[in-house]
């Protein structure tokens, strides 16, 4: 403290204050290159592969929504197939 009393009373208060906020800045600047960076290239790596898999999922849901709706059609096709039978034998 008696340190930055005796450089503001040397150097004035704008330059000390000037020098605080470049090593505050320096201080930023190497948290963020050094701690922040590889995390975010991490984040960004991992957020890439889950949006691969969504798609993946998505078009699986899609595939299997027409095999569904497939089955479903057929299988309305045979019951109407066998109204249909079923009218002719009761018309007999």
């Amino acid at each position: 403290m008696n340190t930055i009393a005796q450089m503001i009373a040397e150097f004035g208060f704008p330059v000390v204050l000037a020098l605080g906020m470049g090593y505050f800045i320096f201080f930023v600047w190497k948290f963020v290159t050094q701690e922040l960076k590889p995390a975010l290239g991490k984040s960004n790596t991992i957020l890439i592969r889950l949006l691969d898999q969504i798609r993946m999922l998505d078009n699986d849901l899609i595939r299997l929504q027409q095999k569904v709706n497939t089955v479903l059609e057929y299988k309305e096709q045979q019951e109407q197939e066998e109204k249909n039978v079923s009218n002719k034998k009761s018309r007999k």
